[in-house]
């Protein structure tokens, strides 16, 4: 599928969060408190998650680095074959306490909303010839956006699991997250008879492949999930 022109990137990572801000922004704090799709986590922990990475966004933009790029927007996501069961839990551990350091849960939102309005000035604003490191890797200014929007819209689905009025993310964000999937596949691509939200869901873990499923995907199903 490919990744399409800098300024429509940038528009979708704003389109992504702005989605996630729209799902939050309304909730109160027991709401907040309402199981999300990730084990273990609230609405309002995964959001301090998920924060965590315009945050990180803000200093990559503001840190140039050295080429050459090591890394894209499909590579980064093989470059965490899945964290250690004690790393796992330490930062499940760690985002709970955090976030239960919050006066109320809607603290929360309040720095979500400051911080992705900031990183989604500094995207807009960040030379795509360029090129920033984070995670140890070294990526493109674009790849790294791309990134950002496919993490924005896996945990816009675990955000609205206990929310079945809550909007879907943005189509323009959608279409980021799903062509970093399909890379991720390799091969012939995701099986026709997918949804798009049913791919998202299968390529991330959060649902399990069926026998048709596991019959279209052939040997590429024991890759799943291709991110989580």
């Amino acid at each position: 599928m490919g990744l399409p022109a800098p300024d429509t990137l940038a528009a979708a990572l704003t389109a992504a969060y702005a989605g996630v801000t729209t799902v939050v922004r309304d909730l109160d704090d027991f709401d907040l408190l309402l199981p999300s799709g990730c084990r273990g986590w609230t609405v309002c922990d995964l959001l301090l998650h998920l924060s965590l990475d315009p945050q990180r966004a803000l200093v990559a933009f503001a840190t140039p680095a050295d080429g050459p790029a090591d890394t894209d927007y499909v590579t980064y996501f093989r470059s965490f074959p899945g964290a250690g069961e004690s790393s796992a839990i330490a930062h499940a551990q760690w985002v709970r306490r955090t976030a239960s350091a919050f006066t109320r849960p809607s603290g929360v939102v309040e720095r979500w909303t400051e911080t992705v309005a900031a990183a989604g000035y500094a995207a807009g604003r960040a030379d795509p010839a360029s090129l920033i490191r984070t995670q140890n890797l070294v990526l493109p200014v674009p790849d790294f956006i791309a990134t950002l929007v496919t993490e924005a819209v896996i945990h816009h689905l675990d955000l609205i699991v206990s929310l079945p009025d809550a909007p879907d993310p943005a189509p323009e964000a959608v279409a980021i997250a799903m062509s970093t999937v399909d890379g991720l596949a390799g091969g012939d691509g995701l099986p026709p008879h997918w949804s798009e939200r049913e791919a998202l869901l299968k390529c991330s873990g959060r649902e399990e492949l069926t026998a048709g499923d596991r019959e279209a995907l052939g040997e590429r199903a024991e890759l799943f999930p291709l991110l989580s």
